[in-house]
């Protein structure tokens, strides 16, 4: 770990990640159902220290134990982000299955689902600098993890569901680079923590 504060790092983290969730997902309105919970303050954000996918997963394991017992009303969501960990996205990529594991293990199927962004997520059979590919970034690997009860209540309010993929397609293109980058949501690390990018060259593959 480097000699910068842990309590700054977790605080510039939170903060990324609200300025990411209000400016672009509900900002650009990308999940129709992020408003609700945010504004009740029921989106519960936790930083992971971890450097190796083992730490990951132990806290991943708590934090859904944690979830699934919490009240939905003071706690519907959560947000796991790993500024220190898995900052290639084929090897986060990778960790999914193993965060699938972790919720069948749990015996947590049907319960909690985990949806996931990372700051280099790129779809399958798209190039890097894809402007689609910006729905699912975010300034760190995140984990987001969901009760499947929350979900159904959104689909049921939101009878077009499945046209939300294409909608948000078409407001990434309209929006392109530069007006994604005039949102200023890229988050990223203080200099003494500062993150390599994931090789661009790379074929990678979506979740």
């Amino acid at each position: 770990m480097s000699p910068f504060p842990e309590q700054a790092l977790i605080a510039r983290v939170v903060q990324d990640m609200k300025t990411w969730l209000e400016r672009a997902v509900i900002g650009l309105n990308l999940c129709p159902f992020a408003k609700s919970v945010h504004v009740k303050g029921q989106v519960h954000y936790v930083v992971s220290l971890a450097t190796e996918p083992q730490a990951l997963r132990e806290e991943l394991v708590r934090e859904l134990t944690a979830l699934h017992a919490a009240d939905p009303e003071l706690r519907d969501t959560t947000l796991l982000m790993a500024p220190l960990c898995l900052q290639d996205f084929l090897d986060f990529n990778d960790f999914l299955d193993e965060a699938d594991a972790v919720l069948d293990e749990l015996g947590l199927e049907g319960d909690l689902q985990i949806a996931s962004f990372h700051p280099q997520f790129q779809f399958a059979g798209t190039a890097p600098d894809d402007i689609t590919n910006y729905t699912n970034r975010a300034p760190y690997p995140t984990l987001h993890l969901l009760r499947e009860a929350s979900i159904d209540r959104a689909v049921q309010a939101f009878p077009e569901a499945e046209m939300i993929f294409e909608k948000n397609m078409q407001t990434l293109e309209e929006l392109g680079h530069a007006g994604w980058a005039a949102l200023k949501v890229g988050g990223g690390q203080p200099e003494s923590e500062t993150m390599p990018a994931a090789d661009a060259g790379k074929e990678k593959d979506a979740p």
